[in-house]
């Protein structure tokens, strides 16, 4: 889990600071306010759940190891995808049935956060 917390919060942070410059810059001028918003709220959760991965991975590297604190860093590694994911492709598609999944990954954060709950108090 160490290594695959760390790589996924290396890669969202990477990304998060591309996709945000992106938003800002590029897509400024072509982005409803509305969407700018949508595309600013998917770089924000993004970055919060780079900090979780980074803490599931540094938890790990000092060895901490359950089954919870496994189940914490996969639910925020495809929690954040699908949940800034989709707000990413709505706001560049303005598809709102997008907006439809976007819940599923935020369920998926949710479970993130309850599993590290378990974690670090039964751990």
């Amino acid at each position: 889990m160490t290594q695959f917390a760390l790589v996924a919060a290396s890669i969202y942070g990477l990304l998060g600071v591309v996709l945000g410059a992106f938003g800002a810059h590029a897509l400024s001028a072509r982005l409803s306010p509305e969407m700018q918003s949508i595309w600013h709220t998917a770089v924000q959760y993004q970055f919060f759940h780079v900090a979780a991965l980074l803490a599931v991975g540094v938890l790990a590297r000092q060895g901490m190891t359950s089954g919870a604190l496994s189940v914490a860093g996969v639910c925020f590694t495809l929690g954040t995808l699908v949940f800034s994911g989709s707000l990413y492709l709505l706001a560049l598609s303005g598809v709102r049935w997008l907006g439809a999944i976007t819940p599923l990954g935020g369920v998926l954060l949710i479970l993130g956060w309850l599993a590290l709950l378990w974690a670090v108090t039964r751990g």
